[in-house]
């Protein structure tokens, strides 16, 4: 997860085009000639698009920009600390 990637791809997209995204990826996923390899860079952009899709959505609720991608984070560090 990469905060500056998940602000960049949040302001440059809409929410529809990067769910659009993430389905195209777990679709790709689910080949059986994926390796291993293509599996860690794919989940890593899965973790960014799916982060850009929830500052979307925070900022949609009221959010401004930056407290939407702070909470975010937060969100994240809290479940990683669990």
């Amino acid at each position: 997860m990469k905060l500056p990637v998940i602000k960049h791809l949040q302001r440059n997209n809409d929410a529809e085009k990067l769910q659009n995204t993430i389905d195209v990826l777990e679709s790709f996923t689910e080949h059986r000639s994926v390796t291993d390899e293509e599996m860690d860079v794919i989940g890593e952009l899965l973790t960014n698009l799916c982060g850009a899709v929830e500052v979307h959505q925070m900022i949609e609720n009221g959010d401004s920009e930056m407290d939407a991608a702070n909470n975010f984070v937060k969100k994240v560090m809290g479940s990683i600390d669990r």
